[in-house]
């Protein structure tokens, strides 16, 4: 039976985090027909025997919820890939295992995302596991005034309004509806037309810089990002990544995924300045760390890893 929407959740021991999001699904399900995609990274918990289990079947009598299974971690942009490619749809929402959605917040999504032709996709309002806000939406690609100005505290100087607009982030109150230079990857409604336009996810990208480069591509292709506040998801951030590392390994894993979107989307000369921005605003902050006898391990550790990727960017040619 043709479907409108296809609902994506890429799992890896998602446990009762992978639970909880199918089931806010069943509780808060959109008007329209849909189904559900599962792909499943060779889980060593009980994630693939729940989802065929009789209890899921219960839940969701008149879904049709199919689950492919990789031998291996085949990491977040193939397996959000293999899922586009199974499902025919022409709407597709992409959602993490360890997100639940919010009474409404689908069906507001497709009413976002169906109002304007040019919107290739939309994502909802964040929310902590306290309920808090998250802040999802960021400027992108990063620049060197962007990283100066938030690194070293210059924000202040900009009046609260305009440095919302301008820099995002944990500066904007996420409280309108607007299009946006990204959506997090955690919850993003998107048109079937227009991955057929830009195509999925750079499968280079094993896990973060995913998001950053698709919406990059999706944007300068012409289609809209919209971010819909009326639509809430509540996401519970982090929580699987570190069944995998610690703090600091995390750390390093994001901050090489950054390097990599750079390298791969900007020129060299801008890669250049940001990272130069980026030691500029490391050694300033472990200076005012140290003065103030704060601890500075992640500190330590971002201003250690601009170094050694600017020293790489200088040596290429």
């Amino acid at each position: 039976m043709p479907v409108d929407l296809s609902i994506i959740v890429v799992n890896w021991n998602g446990g009762q985090l992978l639970r909880s999001c199918i089931r806010s699904i069943a509780q808060h399900p959109p008007a329209v027909a849909y189904d559900i995609v599962v792909v499943d990274n060779a889980s060593a918990d009980d994630s693939v025997a729940w989802l065929r289990s009789n209890e899921l079947s219960n839940l969701l009598p008149d879904v049709t919820v199919h689950v492919i299974e990789n031998a291996d971690n085949a990491g977040f942009s193939k397996a959000n890939n293999q899922a586009i490619a199974f499902s025919r749809s022409p709407m597709l929402f992409l959602l993490n295992p360890d997100t639940e959605v919010m009474a409404g917040a689908i069906d507001t999504l497709i009413a976002c995302l169906g109002s304007n032709e040019r919107i290739g996709a939309c994502g909802p309002r964040l929310l902590n596991t306290d309920g808090s806000l998250q802040h999802s939406v960021w400027r992108n690609p990063p620049t060197a005034w962007e990283i100066i100005v938030s690194g070293v505290g210059l924000w202040r100087l900009i009046p609260r309004r305009l440095r919302g607009e301008l820099l995002l982030g944990g500066h904007w109150d996420h409280s309108r509806r607007r299009t946006v230079p990204m959506l997090f990857g955690a919850a993003i409604l998107a048109k079937r037309k227009m991955i057929d336009e830009v195509g999925g996810f750079d499968e280079r990208f094993h896990m973060y810089g995913e998001d950053d480069e698709w919406c990059l591509r999706i944007t300068t292709a012409g289609w809209k990002l919209m971010f819909e506040p009326a639509a809430a998801v509540l996401h519970h951030g982090g929580q699987l990544s570190l069944q995998r590392w610690d703090a600091s390994q995390r750390l390093r894993v994001r901050l090489n995924s950054s390097f990599d979107f750079q390298r791969r989307c900007l020129p060299r000369w801008r890669v250049i300045t940001n990272l130069l921005a980026g030691c500029t605003v490391m050694t300033t902050q472990g200076v005012w760390r140290r003065l103030r006898r704060l601890p500075t391990e992640d500190v330590n550790i971002t201003q250690e890893m601009y170094f050694i990727e600017l020293k790489r960017a200088l040596k290429e040619k």
